[in-house]
């Protein structure tokens, strides 16, 4: 079964070299008890290592079942030890954060094995542990830690089990229980290999090998060996060869990966919260800062389009040096009448209506109270054009613009500065710029928001504001309807033509005027809004890329921790991909469930900005699935190089670590 010949091993410590093996040759048959003694460092561990796969030799052949396990990759030793070999160790070197039950499993977990309950069960029951598997290690006398240690060693049905001082830990009784049970699996076949300094332990064996300076002083067979089935032991070597590479991931390899790192993060619950808090507080502050961002834009392009996408505005230019003109407001060579107004109306076809606008700032007062607003001369088109309604009272006709009537409607926030909660103001006279208006109607409101409030103006016919209170026929600008949004590069075309024939202008002239067309507008806001959305969504991702790092400390500070609990995962059959997904697991669930308690706190995070700071925010899908799926990224990239040292450890360099 088992055949080594001239094996060497050696070690450094320091400047020094150990020979722990010295060309070694031995053969163990099937059904056979051998106990290998020796005194400390003559070299018996680092012999069961080798013949547990655990450890390669320097030198030397190692046959196992006939196959060279010297030419073996580490996936093909990792089946071997988790197929074939089972281990018993001095320390019990069970995972204390699981219970007994979780402890037996393992083997079953890194084979693939189904339907493993009743075979644990079995296991358990004939260890009398029946009524202990669900108690953790801390919870069990040394006797049941190691009766739960023989139980997993046997869960797999080795055809070889390897025990390394497996009563050196316990009291007399205990070791005498565990050898009787040793010795009992002997008597049924199975092929037993025990290394001890006791001789009361070895006792138990048919053949006593002795080692002393890593060599082979004497082989000795006290009593014949158990006679054993001759029929060939069940030894797929095709299934050995399929494990030179990984295999593809299953779904109850990920589940069970899931299952162990949640109860892994359960056991430190305080430095997995801590963990979490770095992706919390990352995922809270991009929703809570892209909420923020979306707001903002929402309200303004909802102002942009209240007014109305198909909406060109046209504004007067004056000049300031020659060749140069820019848009102005009020003063300078003003270039925009109401005759211009007229005629677009009249001569451009795809217009459907216009609102020609006189505008000044002015000082508006009643009784005891006044405030500064925005007054704007129109005519009756101007709601129609700007998308406003009348909530309180009418709009003016013809008839008052022909009169030249001192009327007015004011905008929400004009009436909320003037007048009382209680008080009506239809019908009420008020002073603009000390001439006497009388309110006729109230505007429905459409909230404050962006770079003006659309409430804070009062509305007066054009023919009043440009004789009785302005001074002048000057317009600031003409609100151009167009009549579907599709001819608006038509209409933009044609009114420009319109007005350079009117003002005479020739061909290498400059416009006297600019357009300004409401979609494009909207277009440049909602790219401004998108560009600072990202921008805040940026500054707030620092804070998930300072959680990451976080939780590639913890990780790394947890592989070092539980070194020796991987040294033992690798001794029962752990792959390199199965603690890499292990590990990685870990680090995800952790931005997983850090990612989600962040929404939450994203969520929560914008409601309270908007309910006290009165900012207007926008929780968007869009932004839960961009920070939620950062988190996953952020685990990924840095669960990954922890989990790529715990997986490339030595299997016994693990099991050594102190």
């Amino acid at each position: 079964m088992i055949a080594i010949e001239n094996i060497y091993k050696s070690y450094r410590m320091g400047n020094y070299k150990v020979q722990a093996a010295d060309g070694i040759s031995l053969q163990i048959q099937r059904g056979e008890f051998v106990a290998i003694m020796g005194p400390s460092g003559s070299g018996k561990s680092t012999l069961m290592h080798i013949l547990g796969c655990l450890d390669k030799p320097d030198d030397g052949k190692y046959l196992f079942n006939d196959l060279d396990i010297n030419k073996m990759n580490d996936n093909q030793l990792a089946y071997i030890r988790n197929k074939y070999i089972g281990f018993i160790f001095q320390n019990f070197s069970l995972l204390s954060r699981v219970n007994a039950f979780k402890n037996v499993e393992l083997p079953m977990i890194y084979g693939n094995v189904p339907g493993r309950k009743n075979r644990i069960n079995g296991i358990l029951d004939s260890v009398n542990l029946s009524d202990r598997a669900n108690h953790n290690p801390n919870e069990l006398s040394g006797g049941q830690q190691q009766r739960v240690a023989i139980a997993r060693a046997l869960v797999n049905d080795p055809h070889i089990l390897l025990a390394d001082e497996p009563t050196g830990n316990l009291d007399t009784q205990s070791g005498k229980e565990i050898m009787e049970i040793i010795q009992n699996l002997n008597q049924e076949g199975l092929t037993i290999a025990l290394v001890t300094h006791d001789p009361n332990i070895s006792a138990y064996a048919r053949r006593i090998i002795h080692v002393c300076d890593g060599k082979i002083k004497s082989d000795e067979i006290r009593k014949n060996s158990v006679t054993v089935d001759k029929q060939e032991i069940d030894f797929d070597d095709n299934k050995l060869k399929g494990k030179s590479k990984e295999n593809i991931f299953n779904f109850m390899e990920i589940l069970d990966s899931v299952k162990m790192a949640v109860s892994g993060l359960l056991v430190n619950k305080l430095r997995s919260f801590l963990a979490m808090l770095g992706v919390i507080i990352g995922v809270a502050a991009v929703i809570a800062m892209i909420s923020i961002g979306q707001g903002a834009g929402k309200n303004i392009t909802s102002r942009i389009e209240n007014m109305g996408s198909n909406v060109l505005t046209l504004f007067p230019a004056r000049s300031r040096g020659p060749g140069s003109r820019v848009s102005s407001a009020s003063g300078g060579s003003v270039s925009l009448k109401l005759e211009d107004a007229a005629a677009i109306k009249k001569e451009v076809e795809s217009v459907k209506n216009v609102a020609p606008v006189a505008n000044r700032n002015a000082q508006v007062v009643y009784g005891s109270k006044n405030t500064n607003t925005s007054v704007y001369g129109t005519q009756p088109e101007f709601l129609e054009v700007r998308n406003f309604k009348v909530a309180e009272g009418y709009f003016f006709s013809a008839k008052e613009i022909k009169a030249r009537l001192k009327v007015a409607v004011l905008g929400r926030t004009v009436v909320e500065a003037l007048f009382e909660e209680s008080e009506d103001p239809i019908g009420k006279n008020i002073k603009i710029n000390r001439l006497r208006f009388k309110v006729i109607g109230v505007l429905e409101a459409k909230g404050a928001g962006g770079w003006r409030d659309e409430d804070d103006q009062i509305v007066i016919p054009l023919s009043t504001a440009q004789k009785r209170l302005f001074g002048n026929d000057n317009l600031n600008s003409v609100y151009i309807q167009v009549k579907e949004e599709k001819l608006m590069a038509s209409a933009l075309e044609e009114v420009t033509g319109l007005l350079r024939k009117r003002h005479k202008l020739r061909e290498d002239d400059e416009d006297d005027f600019m357009i300004r067309s409401q979609a494009e507008l909207l277009e440049t806001v909602k790219s401004t809004s998108r560009t600072f959305s990202m921008l805040l969504a940026g500054i707030a991702s620092v804070s998930l890329l300072v959680g990451g790092i976080g939780i590639m400390n913890i990780m790394l500070v947890s592989v070092t921790e539980r070194t020796r609990e991987i040294g033992v995962r690798k001794a029962i059959g752990a792959k390199y991909r199965d603690i890499l997904t292990q590990f990685m697991v870990e680090a995800i669930v952790i931005c997983v469930i850090g990612g989600l308690l962040g929404i939450m706190a994203g969520i929560f995070s914008s409601k309270i900005m908007s309910m006290i700071g009165g900012w207007s925010t926008l929780i968007s899908a869009l932004s839960i699935i961009i920070s939620f799926s950062f988190s996953l990224i952020i685990g990924l990239i840095f669960g990954l190089y922890p989990a790529m040292n715990a997986a490339k450890m030595n299997p016994i360099d693990a099991l050594r670590y102190e």
